[in-house]
């Protein structure tokens, strides 16, 4: 019995350690961006809470740059890689899940090893490419790299291949075609991990900070990211503003995961066919 308590207190106490590792800096920089003139970030040892709350942070955040600008930017440029995601994977999916064709393997494959590539060593190429298509400086441009993501494609792979095989083969004998097929019997039962592409996309799109900073020179067409850093050039000696920032870019993604929160646990727990 006293070994059972020990693993009970070990267990929770690695939990706590992770909470605090993993939540940390996020509760700091929340806490932080509500502080005032009259508390002390730098006192030692640090609290959390403010002594002096405010959100002049903020207001002074949305008065030195265009925050509202920025965020339409992002919102496009999020719209885009969501919608390319969830069709671009989706089809993809099916197609290597379901069908039969020539180079199977080899498109498996190639599509693992894309995903064993750090992004940082394309950027070279990508840039080459958005530019000779005209797309630079364009939130089409900043989209374009994440488009159809191979871990969003692999996603819908293995939902797809969790269906009966009976199902498509009964509607292929009542006449059913292949877009019939997909449309009617496959996609309904894959909606949840659907959910999980359009949230990781939405918020790999949100938070890309490296490549929009390279493809956009505009400041009309900065995303979020790349316009918040406007505040640390400007504004380095003052980490509420900052933080301030950090808190408005970090608002859309807790409300668009709050809305589909439901059904991205549906998706995480999807397999097989659902009654």
């Amino acid at each position: 019995m006293h070994r059972k308590n020990t693993g009970k207190v070990v267990q929770y106490a690695l939990l706590v350690l992770f909470f605090v590792i993993l939540i940390g800096p996020l509760l700091w920089q929340l806490t932080l961006a509500f502080k005032g003139k009259g508390d002390d970030i730098y006192a030692v040892p640090p609290y959390v809470f403010p002594k002096d709350p405010t959100f002049d942070n903020f207001i002074e955040a949305f008065n030195r740059i265009p925050v509202l600008k920025y965020f339409g930017n992002s919102l496009i440029v999020a719209a885009i890689s969501v919608c390319g995601n969830v069709v671009g994977s989706t089809l993809a999916g099916y197609a290597l899940a379901r069908l039969k064709f020539w180079g199977k393997r080899i498109v498996v494959l190639m599509i693992f090893s894309a995903m064993l590539i750090p992004g940082e060593t394309l950027l070279i190429s990508q840039f080459i490419i958005v530019k000779n298509f005209g797309l630079q400086n364009t939130l089409l441009g900043a989209a374009l790299p994440g488009l159809c993501s191979a871990m969003n494609v692999l996603l819908m792979m293995n939902a797809f291949s969790g269906i009966p095989m009976e199902l498509e083969e009964a509607a292929k004998v009542d006449g059913a075609n292949v877009w019939q097929r997909f449309f009617n019997v496959c996609l309904p039962q894959v909606k949840g991990t659907m959910t999980v592409v359009t949230i990781f996309a939405f918020v790999g799109a949100w938070n890309d900070f490296l490549w929009p900073l390279i493809i956009l020179g505009d400041d009309s067409v900065y995303t979020l990211t790349v316009g918040l850093n406007r505040l640390k050039n400007q504004f380095v000696s003052d980490p509420r503003l900052i933080a301030a920032g950090t808190v408005i870019a970090l608002v859309p993604i807790v409300i668009f995961f709050l809305i589909f929160q439901r059904y991205f646990f549906k998706g995480v727990e999807e397999g097989g066919i659902k009654g």
